[in-house]
C-alpha cells in the first residue's frame, strides 16, 4: 500500500540525503496525513511505519509515533496544494543555506526545475510551528525550501516529484561547491 514511501525512502537513504534515522515523508490523503514514524530507518521502511494522523492540530494520540516533523507537514498541507512532502538533510545543500539566503543553481537542469531556492531561518529548526509557517509560505511559490542549517523541505503532486526536487537541490549544491573548489569564474552560458 504504500510502496510510494518504501522506495522513496530507500533512494533518499542509499544517495546519502539522510543519515540512518533522519529525514521523513509524508502523504496527504484527504483529511489525513500519511507520515513516516519518529526515529524510523527511511532505508528500510515497513507498513509499520508509516502513520496515519489527522491533518487537524487536534491532539490525534497517534501523533506521538510521528515524525516530530508532522507540524511541519501540517502547515504546509494546509497552507499550499501539495499533495506530498519530502524532508531530507542533504550535506551539500545544509552547507549552502549556511552560507547564503538563497541558492541560485548554475547548471541548466536544477535551473530549470527548481529556480532559485529560498533560505528561511528560525532559532528552533526541529518540529517548530513557527519554522513549518515559514516552510509552508516558501513553498506557495517555490518546490522546494531549505530550514537553514537544517535541510530542504520539497512539496509535490507525489513522493515521487518532492523527492526529485531534493535530489536535484543537492546535486545542484555540489555542483556550486565543486566550482567554488576550483577558484574560477564560471563560463555563461551561450
Amino acid at each position: 500500500m504504500h510502496e510510494d514511501f518504501i522506495m522513496v525512502g530507500r533512494d533518499l537513504a542509499t544517495s546519502g540525503a539522510v543519515t540512518s534515522h533522519g529525514g521523513n515523508l509524508s502523504r496527504r490523503e484527504r483529511d489525513a496525513v500519511m507520515i513516516t514514524r519518529t526515529g524510523s530507518m527511511l532505508g528500510h521502511l515497513t507498513e509499520d511505519d508509516i502513520i496515519e494522523s489527522s491533518l487537524a492540530a487536534c491532539g490525534d494520540p497517534r501523533d506521538g509515533r510521528c515524525s516530530v516533523e508532522l507540524v511541519v507537514h501540517r502547515a504546509v498541507y494546509e497552507q499550499t496544494d501539495a499533495l506530498a512532502i519530502v524532508h531530507a538533510h542533504t550535506a551539500h545543500t545544509i552547507v549552502r543555506s549556511l552560507l547564503a539566503d538563497e541558492i541560485v543553481p548554475l547548471d541548466s537542469e536544477s535551473l530549470l526545475r527548481l529556480g532559485t531556492v529560498p533560505v528561511v531561518s528560525h532559532s528552533d529548526t526541529i518540529g517548530s510551528a513557527e519554522a513549518g509557517a515559514l516552510i509552508a509560505d516558501a513553498l506557495r511559490t517555490h518546490p522546494v525550501v531549505i530550514l537553514r542549517g537544517h535541510g530542504p523541505f520539497a512539496a509535490g503532486a507525489t513522493l515521487e516529484e518532492a523527492y526529485q526536487y531534493v535530489s536535484c537541490l543537492e546535486a545542484s549544491c555540489r555542483i556550486l561547491d565543486w566550482i567554488d573548489a576550483t577558484g574560477r569564474d564560471v563560463i555563461p552560458y551561450r
